[in-house]
């Protein structure tokens, strides 16, 4: 029997496929499979943003990858990262990570650094070439510590310390206070000491001690789990003025605290 096949020339390539699929069926013969070749599953390749110092990871995955090989370039300098499971450049921060259980190929770049942001394309290597670019932001978060680097306060008043993250590609996760190089203990004897912590795009955490002492001068460290450490020094004052301030240098009172449904409590501090 003749078979006419240009029954489908001319038409769009779905129509074609409805055409082979009809005939299959019409001529009682196995269905033709059609390979596109490869490509990429978009919904697993995204930007990411990480952290200096912290390994961070590039993601791509290629379906009906075959016998075709997948390469990491970097767009700044077109510089040819990974080849395959290898790594072509000299920078050994770099390297490619393939499971062949799965279909992902992933550059791991150890030990980020800020200058390492920007393009990155995940390559296979087809003719044409085809590839997917991802964006990666290596960031450092900045800690600060207000009123640093001394801080005077009146004995018998309300010590409120601020430590504030920016730049954080998360909020951190802990953030510890220590006094003298001694982690404080909110449930000591003493009392009167508490921690607020807001986490957002920045984060803020308030240390609050209460009817300061003598006992409570000293270096205070602001340690975000995902941030480099703060530190500051506190002097509680008996009433007098500091050395500085016999020196023309005046002091003011200022509302440190932002709202956060507590009673607002006031910081006495040398303005150098």
């Amino acid at each position: 029997m003749e078979v006419n096949f240009t029954k489908g020339l001319g038409r769009p390539k779905s129509d074609e496929i409805n055409v082979l699929q009809e005939l299959s069926e019409e001529f009682d013969v196995e269905p033709i499979i059609i390979n596109r070749g490869p490509f990429f599953d978009k919904s697993a390749s995204k930007n990411v943003t990480a952290l200096v110092d912290k390994t961070s990871y590039l993601n791509c995955k290629v379906r009906n990858l075959g016998n075709r090989t997948v390469s990491w370039i970097r767009h700044r300098d077109l510089h040819l990262l990974t080849v395959g499971r290898m790594t072509y450049t000299s920078d050994q921060r770099f390297t490619s990570i393939h499971n062949p259980l799965t279909e992902d190929w992933t550059l791991q770049i150890r030990y980020p650094q800020r200058r390492d942001s920007g393009v990155y394309e995940c390559q296979v290597g087809t003719t044409p070439p085809i590839g997917i670019p991802m964006h990666l932001s290596v960031v450092e978060p900045i800690t600060t510590l207000l009123g640093g680097p001394e801080m005077y306060i009146n004995k018998g008043s309300t010590m409120n310390l601020t430590c504030i993250v920016k730049h954080s590609p998360e909020p951190p996760p802990t953030i510890s206070w220590t006094h003298n190089s001694q982690e404080i203990n909110y449930d000591s004897p003493r009392g009167g000491v508490s921690v607020i912590t807001e986490k957002g795009d920045i984060t803020v955490s308030y240390l609050l001690v209460q009817k300061a002492r003598n006992s409570d001068s000293g270096k205070y460290t602001c340690s975000p789990s995902n941030a480099n450490p703060k530190t500051l020094i506190v002097h509680v004052l008996n009433g007098e003025h500091p050395a500085a301030m016999q020196h023309g240098v005046h002091t003011r009172t200022l509302n440190c605290i932002r709202p956060f449904n507590l009673n607002t409590y006031f910081v006495s501090f040398l303005v150098a």
